[in-house]
């Protein structure tokens, strides 16, 4: 790796550029829960698509997702999508996404609001279901 790639993805931010860029990455992330999964009723950033969102000073985003299988056939619009969504933030200066799929997606990634959406029990602190419920 050369030296100059390690600087461009080591940018240290101080308090003040967090200060200022929370607004901006709030946004993103409003932006990001309109893109929805083309076959899950449930937007890409609740599902726990978005491994990684990072905002630099310059207020570019870049953005690391993968989808719920690799072989996703929506997968070029919806990264389309992503992109045009985010660069419609305004201030947001560019955005470029990296698909990954390490990790491998699965349900545990994805927010409570999704698991309530799909039918999913939620273990809200541990807390016995069921049967098992009445005996705790």
């Amino acid at each position: 790796m050369e030296e100059n790639e390690v600087n461009n993805n080591a940018e240290v931010l101080t308090a003040e550029d967090v200060k200022e860029l929370t607004p901006l990455y709030e946004n993103v992330i409003l932006a990001l829960k309109q893109v929805y999964d083309p076959e899950i009723p449930v937007n890409i950033y609740d599902l726990g698509l978005i491994y990684e969102l990072n905002i630099r000073k310059s207020r570019e985003v870049s953005i690391k997702m993968t989808f719920t299988a690799p072989n996703c056939p929506m997968a070029d619009e919806v990264m389309a999508e992503v992109k045009r969504n985010v660069e419609d933030v305004p201030g947001v200066k560019g955005c470029v996404i990296d698909l990954v799929f390490e990790p491998v997606w699965d349900q545990s990634m994805m927010s409570d609001e999704a698991k309530v959406t799909l039918g999913f029990d939620v273990d809200f602190d541990d807390a016995p279901q069921g049967e098992n419920a009445q005996q705790a």
